[in-house]
């Protein structure tokens, strides 16, 4: 009998799933709603039940190991996710302990979505033979998973590593979180979202974006305008990768890491946000550091990463 864990993704948007084996192979994988639902109950009602399913579709009998899970402010101390500003869920929800009520004697790791993230770039991912290295997660908002000498750096709370949330201009923009000037309301696929609205405000050049509302546009369709020389998506590709840059510059100061892997949607635009990104961090980088960083995208873009990445959370944490 197969052994198998289930990583679970939760995302702003939409959570992921799938049964893993110890190889990384996905036995099965599908993906539902998250933002439809206003309260974690019914959620995970939802989610159990799709599940479930999905283990019914399995063609060979396995054996469930653990369960890993990746989601927004997810705190690995404690299994729970805290205060998720891309969450309808507000306040404190206990999800292991939820989880454990219909999963008896299985484990359950939690951990925020960005460690998820490392932890598959370390195991399945370009990062395997790294110990020193930072995951960027360009999602809805901006995650980040920090790996010194082979450990996540998790901190005495289980919140360290919050890029997403550090300051790039002061009284600047409204985030979620309830501050202003956060780093993911300007780099992320929300951010590069108002950043093109932005630049239609102050430049009057043609753009096949301005035909599409706010709601309806995705970092997707401002990749494939850039590609057909779009000025204001190319412009909004070039001021995202400054931020980027500039701040990736600072981290690198902290733990001056062997390499920085973008992963996510917004990833998804390759060189559009890759090339820019590494401009800006050389012009600011430390003379001690220049050249020593590399900046690739996620190994794992051609896959389902959040699934392993949850996947291989829960193979290395819960020791099964």
């Amino acid at each position: 009998m197969r052994e198998v864990v289930l990583g679970i993704d939760i995302g702003g948007t939409y959570t992921k799933f799938g049964i893993v084996d110890r190889d990384g192979n996905c036995l099965q994988e599908s993906f539902t709603s998250t933002s439809k639902y206003l309260g974690f109950d019914a959620y995970w009602e939802n989610l159990h039940s799709e599940i479930e399913e999905s283990f019914l579709h399995l063609k060979e009998k396995v054996t469930l190991k653990g369960i890993g899970i990746g989601a927004p402010n997810g705190n690995y101390y404690r299994g729970t996710i805290e205060f998720a500003p891309n969450l309808n869920w507000k306040g404190v929800i206990h999800v292991t302990d939820t989880l454990k009520n219909y999963y008896k004697d299985i484990p359950v790791v939690l951990t925020n979505d960005a460690n998820a993230a490392a932890y598959g770039e370390m195991i399945y991912g370009g990062a395997k033979n790294m110990k020193d290295f930072i995951v960027i997660t360009l999602g809805t908002g901006l995650g980040s998973g920090i790996v010194v000498n082979g450990e996540l750096v998790y901190g005495h709370d289980g919140f360290a590593g919050e890029l997403g949330h550090v300051n790039v201009k002061l009284r600047g923009r409204e985030c979620g979180c309830g501050r202003k000037g956060c780093l993911e309301t300007y780099v992320s696929a929300t951010g590069i979202k108002r950043t093109v609205f932005r630049l239609m405000g102050e430049r009057i050049v043609d753009s096949e974006l301005r035909n599409i509302s706010f709601n309806d546009l995705t970092s997707k369709m401002i990749s494939e305008a850039a590609l057909k020389g779009d000025e204001i998506a190319l412009a909004a590709f070039e001021f995202t990768g400054r931020i980027l840059g500039a701040k990736l510059a600072d981290t690198v100061a902290h733990t001056s890491p062997e390499a920085i892997f973008l992963f996510g949607g917004l990833a998804q635009a390759k060189d559009l946000i890759l090339l820019p990104t590494k401009k800006y961090m050389e012009e600011n980088l430390l003379p001690i550091f220049s050249n020593k960083v590399n900046i690739y995208l996620s190994a794992l873009q051609e896959t389902n990463a959040a699934i392993l990445g949850a996947s291989a959370l829960a193979w290395k944490e819960l020791g099964v």
